[in-house]
C-alpha cells in the first residue's frame, strides 16, 4: 500500500510517536507544535507560517493521496478515511510520512465519485485544512491547490491505463473540472492557464499549477518550473 499501512486494531495500527488524524483536527496547539517543529526542520525565522503549513501538506498529500485515489478511482475500493481510524507517523522535522489504518475498508463498485470520495473530502481533508487556516491564515484555496496536484496525475495516468474507463474519467471531471458538487462550490475547481514559452527557439505550451504553493517564500527556495505567480508567467494589465 506505499504509505498506507493496515494493521488489525485501531492502536495496533499506530506505532510508537504516530498521532491520530482526528487529534490533529481536535487540538489546534498539537498541530501548531508540528507546524513549529517542521518550521525549525525548514529553517523558517518568520512568523509568517502559511508556506510552513504548505510545504507540511504537501509531505501530507504526498503520503496519502496516491495510494488512497488509486484505489478509491482505479479499483473503486475504498480505505477507512474517517479522522478517528487514521493514525500519522512522522520522520524527523514533523514530516508526515506512513499512515495506518485498522483495516483494508471495502469495495464500492458502482458508486459514484461522491460517494467514494466522500469522507477523504468532507471528513478527513477539510476540518484539517480548516484548522490549517485558524493556525497559519493560509488561504484554503492553496491546501485544496495541493489536493488537486496530486491527484490529477494519478487519476490521469490511470485514465491512460485502463483505456479511458469510464468511471475513471467520471472521478477526472467530477472531482476537478466540475466548479460545482451540488448545491456547493468545488473547493478544487480552478480552470488551469496555459501559457507558451521559448525552449531552444521553439514553443513549448506548458500548463501551470492551478494554485500556488507559496514554496518560494521559504529560505533558498524559489518559484517552481509552473508556478501561476512567477515573474514570467504573471498576468499583465494595461
Amino acid at each position: 500500500m506505499g504509505r498506507l499501512r493496515r494493521s488489525a486494531g485501531v492502536r495496533a495500527a499506530a506505532p510508537a510517536g504516530a498521532v491520530r488524524v482526528a487529534d490533529l483536527i481536535a487540538d489546534p496547539a498539537l498541530l501548531a507544535g508540528l507546524l513549529q517543529a517542521h518550521a525549525r526542520h525548514l529553517r523558517v525565522r518568520k512568523p509568517d507560517l502559511r508556506p510552513v503549513a504548505s510545504a507540511w501538506s504537501m509531505y501530507y498529500l504526498n503520503a496519502l493521496l496516491p495510494p488512497v485515489s488509486a484505489a478509491a478511482s482505479l479499483l473503486q475500493h475504498v480505505f477507512p478515511m474517517a479522522p478517528a481510524q487514521v493514525w500519522l507517523s512522522f520522520a524527523d522535522g514533523a514530516v508526515p510520512q506512513r499512515f495506518h489504518i485498522p483495516h483494508e475498508g471495502r469495495a464500492r463498485e458502482g458508486a459514484d465519485t461522491a460517494a467514494r470520495y466522500a469522507v477523504l473530502l468532507h471528513e478527513h481533508l477539510a476540518p484539517l485544512f480548516a484548522q490549517l487556516t485558524r493556525l497559519t491564515r493560509i488561504a484554503p484555496k492553496i491546501l485544496w491547490g495541493n489536493v488537486a496536484r496530486y491527484l490529477e496525475p494519478v487519476l490521469e495516468q490511470g485514465l491512460a491505463l485502463s483505456g479511458h474507463a469510464p468511471h475513471i474519467a467520471q472521478d477526472l471531471a467530477h472531482l476537478l473540472h466540475q466548479p460545482r458538487w451540488g448545491g456547493d462550490d468545488n473547493p478544487m475547481f480552478t480552470v488551469p492557464r496555459k501559457v507558451v514559452r521559448i525552449q531552444s527557439g521553439l514553443p513549448d505550451p506548458l500548463t501551470l499549477h492551478r494554485q500556488c504553493c507559496l514554496y518560494y517564500l521559504l529560505p533558498e527556495e524559489g518559484y517552481c518550473g509552473a508556478c501561476p505567480l512567477a515573474p514570467e508567467f504573471r498576468k499583465t494589465h494595461g
